[in-house]
């Protein structure tokens, strides 16, 4: 039986070497997620032989990431199997993009059998075309900025410091308290898994190596952002918040965070906004900035 364990900040320095290994553009390979999420997801991690391991556990049982690192990556399978068996369980992995499952057939012909998760699919967006905006599929885009810029002209984009994180939980409670208000409940809920995992990550903002964004007007946070490298290539946006109400908002901290972006990690070309997990006012939100690529995610069953 592996060793696994709840991921805590000290972890961080030997999984994202191993994680830079894998150079996945998949948003569960990242520290942060599998920090902050942990707890939503039941998801404990392990090192085996060269290998991040990880396990999750739901409703539907428990399941394994696929082997992120360099070694005998069949070797390591075939552990996650046995593992699986000495608790008593089928053996399922989950989250797997499409090289990983190429791989996994390979190694394993015809051993298992592969279902598409689309809810799970990250969403990526070119950084140019995030940070700039052109051409005629972002019309729309640039009118509601310019909306924004219109109505709010005292508007400031800043970067988030260890001072002004309680200014954007702050915004999150309030955020929260209107949404509650939109949807006509009129006792408070529980924040939800969202809501622990950024108080989480706004925690140990510094420890994880976060970094973010926010914007003012008059002086007060209305939209802040904020997210960490993925791979060589992708950057990976964790969490966006902003007042509904204000037209434009969401519209301007993804373009000025993307431009921050751009300036800071020039070597980034992606940005990674996650998956839609099935909600069709998110998945209408992603797919209206038209992503240049998406990160399919299968599960594999052994047959």
């Amino acid at each position: 039986m592996i060793e696994f364990h709840t991921p805590v900040i000290t972890d961080k320095p030997w999984v994202d070497a191993l994680l830079k290994k894998a150079d996945c553009r998949a948003c569960e390979y990242n520290f942060t997620n599998l920090f902050a999420w942990g707890g939503a997801y039941g998801q404990e991690i392990g090192e085996l032989d060269g290998f991040l391991v990880s396990r999750l556990c739901g409703s539907l049982g428990c399941s394994y990431l696929y082997p992120a690192g360099e070694g005998d990556t069949a070797a390591a399978i075939r552990a996650l199997e046995a593992d699986a068996a000495s608790r008593g369980a089928p053996f399922r992995l989950v989250c797997l993009t499409s090289p990983q499952k190429e791989e996994l057939e390979a190694l394993f012909p015809g051993a298992f059998r592969f279902t598409a998760d689309r809810n799970g699919f990250d969403y990526l967006y070119d950084i140019d075309r995030l940070s700039d905006l052109k051409g005629k599929k972002l019309h729309a885009k640039r009118n509601h900025i310019h909306r924004f810029e219109e109505n709010n002209p005292d508007w400031v984009y800043e970067d988030i410091t260890p001072d002004s994180l309680p200014e954007c939980l702050e915004m999150d409670k309030e955020w929260y308290r209107r949404s509650m208000i939109r949807e006509g409940l009129a006792e408070e809920r529980d924040l939800g898994d969202e809501g622990r995992a950024l108080r989480l990550a706004m925690e140990n903002y510094e420890a994880l190596g976060l970094e973010g964004g926010l914007i003012r007007v008059y002086g007060e946070v209305v939209a802040f952002t904020m997210g960490d490298r993925l791979s060589s290539d992708t950057f990976d946006v964790h969490f966006e918040k902003a007042y509904g109400e204000l037209q434009g908002a969401y519209a301007a901290i993804n373009r000025e965070f993307a431009r921050r972006v751009r300036q800071r990690h020039p070597e980034i070309r992606y940005l990674d906004r996650e998956d839609d997990m099935g909600v069709e006012g998110l998945r209408k939100a992603k797919e209206s900035y038209y992503p240049d690529l998406m990160v399919e995610k299968y599960s594999a069953e052994r047959l």
